[in-house]
């Protein structure tokens, strides 16, 4: 991992770096079990204003500044509506139709949409690996996302696709989840550029907050019944999701986020749909058909090639004292031999003294 090591200051940095992505997985299944009690998009705005206050209050007990001026505003406003309300949106509205494991593994695809971006617009080097890489992931994505029928069709014959079909399938809750990836990847680019007008834990905090309003102001209008069905395990999932896989974790990703290598943090988000899988398969019995397994594979593989690209390309970093050697060697030769004769004039006086 090639992450600036503001992460190394605090204690117990690896497990500090791991924890978003297990928080996001296991409050995956958390929201999996509450959803039919609730209402998709309720549920979405409960993730995000009780989470945006607490990080506020974590913020002020650590004496971080507060935004100011309108270009703070303006991109807070901008982070809010992608990694907040579309993001959020659509991972709940996807969540009614499709599994938690699934889900997660559509949702932390986003580090492919991540590395298109970093090139985009940070010129970050993708590579032999990554573009293999990026071809597995559109592969692994395809596997998982398309109905079987259509895959095994196509491989047999060529698929036919009627304009009702892609309907249902634009309808359906991967290309939902596939919809929230592209935003949560917005807007964890977004971050380096809020960064530089406001401090990443308040920001964080304000962006969840007015990302969330919107959500319940929705909700409010198209749903109904929003906790009136609610048992006490259902408040004890959302309280999990709310408190530890929304302000927690968003708290540390974007820290981490704002000052370290984006690719590098994102490479970690294949751990995500390992602990939803394995979690949804422990409390929801929930299993993906042979097809649907290999995508998961050859997405997991992706994204290891593609944050681990310069490593497979055998591209090192370091330099040895050797190295140093044999570089400065060149540089005082050339040196040396670019320095003019000075002629110095000695009086006579003076040679007594000169030795």
């Amino acid at each position: 991992m090639q992450l600036k090591l503001s992460a190394s200051k605090l204690p117990f940095a690896p497990l500090l770096l791991i924890a978003p992505f297990f928080l996001w997985g296991t409050a995956m299944v958390a929201m999996k079990g509450v959803i039919p009690h609730t209402t998709p998009l309720f549920m979405a705005g409960v993730r995000l204003i009780p989470a945006g206050m607490l990080i506020l209050i974590a913020a002020a007990f650590m004496g971080k500044p507060q935004p100011k001026g309108w270009a703070a505003w303006l991109w807070i406003a901008l982070f809010a509506l992608v990694d907040g309300t579309l993001f959020q949106g659509f991972l709940a509205e996807g969540l009614v139709r499709t599994s938690a494991g699934l889900g997660s593994v559509m949702i932390d695809s986003q580090p492919l949409a991540v590395a298109l971006l970093s090139l985009w617009l940070f010129q970050e080097h993708i590579g032999f690996w990554g573009w293999l890489g990026l071809g597995l992931g559109v592969t692994g994505i395809s596997l998982i996302g398309l109905p079987d029928e259509w895959i095994l069709h196509f491989l047999d014959s060529g698929a036919n696709i009627t304009i009702g079909n892609w309907q249902d399938l634009f309808a359906s809750g991967e290309w939902l989840m596939l919809l929230a990836a592209l935003s949560m990847a917005v807007g964890t680019v977004l971050i380096r550029f809020v960064c530089r007008h406001a401090d990443p834990v308040t920001a964080t905090g304000w962006h969840m907050i007015l990302g969330g309003l919107p959500l319940w102001g929705v909700s409010s209008v198209v749903e109904s019944q929003q906790w009136e069905n609610l048992g006490a395990s259902d408040l004890v999932a959302l309280g999990y999701a709310t408190v530890f896989g929304s302000a927690i974790a968003y708290g540390l990703f974007f820290y981490f986020a704002s000052s370290g290598s984006l690719t590098s943090l994102s490479s970690l988000t294949f751990l995500t749909p390992v602990f939803a899988l394995l979690f949804g398969n422990l409390f929801l019995s929930e299993v993906l058909s042979p097809l649907q397994w290999v995508g998961v594979f050859l997405t997991l593989i992706s994204i290891y090639l593609i944050n681990q690209r310069d490593t497979l390309a055998g591209q090192n970093d370091t330099v040895t004292v050797g190295e140093i050697a044999n570089i400065q060697q060149p540089v005082l030769e050339a040196s040396a031999k670019k320095l003019n004769p000075i002629t110095l004039t000695v009086r006579e006086s003076e040679r007594e003294i000169l030795p």
